[in-house]
């Protein structure tokens, strides 16, 4: 983009637009996983919903690529491209909560943070992720899990509502009664469709939780995953529990003997009384001795906030994910193999349970394909040197490699990696794949939103 032409899109947006020569353009272009390294065109900081019409409208108009950035999480980095203009969301972060009707309304840009900080002053929330530096859009659109879903569902499943910008620059609602189609497609579907500037979500009541954190030593590690894929799914939806492979942090709530040891464990949450989470989880011994475990009472944003500070931005990070229905015990030897293995301190795999309420809505509901998973799996390869990027990428994808064929063959869209396969997007959707390409033809035929784990619009049907 020519100098004249960044003039003219200045004068065209309300928001800053910066280009390569500004002084804030280092920082403008920073994400979460500093292993993305793309030198957009332009990043345009979107002030409000006109503003993002404008950009799109410009944007397509003068036939320039582009891509959207919510809170930039995303592993593969897909709010940037190499000379496109991107559309930072980052300043759109308002939440409006109505506790009569238990809704909250959350902008574009909005982290979980944000939705946390709103929603837990009324005493509700909504099912979204595990870290509250996790961007809404992002991770609703994807279809969301987190610690409330085996309680209350998938992120998507308490979307009610979206206001959405197409590719045309044109402005809709989604919900229900208006775009059904679009609605389907966006709970789960990524960002193929349109920008979505506000999420609407049903609310529940959950203030303070029981929480707790058990890890055995890693000699125990098979016994451990067996009790775990045995325990939890038979466990009421109240209890949930990600299973994890780890290094020890050096730091609390674990004791200063076991700092650095590689180890198993579950991180546990409860809807129940929060008191009576210590006796739920006394059977945490019959795999074997944990080497610790602590539970105690806490309001729900600590929980949600409760890895902030052990996986800040600007950590390298690469990762690859699956769906599993079932825990063989040839895939048990695969994870202990490469729990072994871990390549760097902060490097782990976890297995969130995305069963209970979310098995149990339709499987051709919404866009997320696999309600009959019981476990959505992330392999992470994470470390701050950038030096140990070829080893955190070859240790991910050893393991992914060695373990996909216990797998039910498509991973949850969010944890897709870096230049991973159309076939493997087609994977994510299984038999929605093709309807959602339909989708995509009616609200983006040209495919303007294509920096994403992208559906192509289908081909028009030939004439007869």
């Amino acid at each position: 983009m020519d100098g004249t032409l960044l003039e003219t899109m200045r004068t065209a947006l309300r928001g800053p637009v910066i280009g390569p020569d500004d002084q804030a353009y280092g920082q403008a272009r920073t994400v979460y996983n500093a292993m993305i390294d793309k030198k957009p065109a332009a990043v345009v900081e979107c002030r409000d919903t006109a503003d993002v019409m404008a950009a799109v409208d410009f944007v397509r108009e003068h036939g320039l690529d582009m891509a959207v950035r919510g809170g930039g999480h995303s592993g593969p980095g897909l709010g940037l491209r190499d000379g496109a203009v991107t559309l930072d969301l980052s300043p759109l972060r308002g939440v409006r909560v109505d506790p009569a009707t238990q809704t909250a309304q959350a902008d574009g840009g909005a982290t979980l943070g944000d939705l946390d900080h709103a929603t837990h002053a009324f005493g509700l929330a909504t099912p979204a992720g595990i870290m509250s530096t996790t961007g809404v859009g992002g991770l609703t659109l994807g279809g969301g899990h987190g610690y409330l879903t085996r309680k209350y569902g998938l992120s998507v499943d308490n979307l009610v509502s979206a206001d959405v910008v197409l590719a045309d620059g044109s402005f809709v609602a989604a919900n229900p009664s208006e775009h059904a189609d679009l609605f389907w497609a966006l709970r789960g579907g990524g960002g193929n469709f349109g920008i979505v500037t506000s999420f609407d979500f049903e609310l529940h009541p959950v203030d303070t939780v029981g929480v707790a954190i058990t890890v055995w030593p890693q000699e125990l590690f098979q016994d451990v995953m067996r009790w775990y894929r045995d325990f939890l799914p038979q466990a009421p939806d109240d209890l949930y529990g990600f299973f994890a492979s780890l290094t020890v942090p050096p730091g609390p709530p674990f004791p200063e003997e076991i700092h650095g040891q590689k180890m198993c464990g579950v991180v546990w949450s409860s809807t129940a009384d929060p008191e009576s989470l210590g006796e739920t989880l006394a059977v945490v011994n019959e795999p074997g001795p944990p080497a610790f475990h602590f539970t105690s009472p806490m309001p729900y944003p600590a929980l949600q906030s409760m890895f902030d500070a052990l996986m800040p931005a600007g950590l390298q990070w690469y990762w690859r994910g699956d769906f599993f229905d079932r825990i063989t015990d040839e895939a048990v030897d695969v994870h202990a193999s490469f729990a072994e293995k871990l390549p760097t301190g902060l490097s782990t795999m976890h297995l969130y349970p995305v069963d209970g309420a979310a098995g149990r809505v339709g499987p051709d509901d919404t866009a997320w394909a696999y309600r009959d998973a019981l476990w959505s799996g992330v392999i992470a390869g994470i470390d701050p040197d950038p030096a140990n990027a070829p080893a955190l990428r070859d240790w991910a994808v050893g393991y992914w490699e060695a373990l996909h064929p216990y797998s039910m063959g498509g991973g949850y869209v969010n944890f897709l990696g870096t230049g991973e396969s159309e076939d493997r997007v087609r994977a994510t959707y299984r038999g929605h794949h093709d309807r959602l390409a339909e989708i995509k033809r009616s609200y983006d035929p040209h495919n303007l939103f294509h920096a994403n784990q992208n559906i192509r619009p289908a081909e028009p049907a030939p004439p007869h």
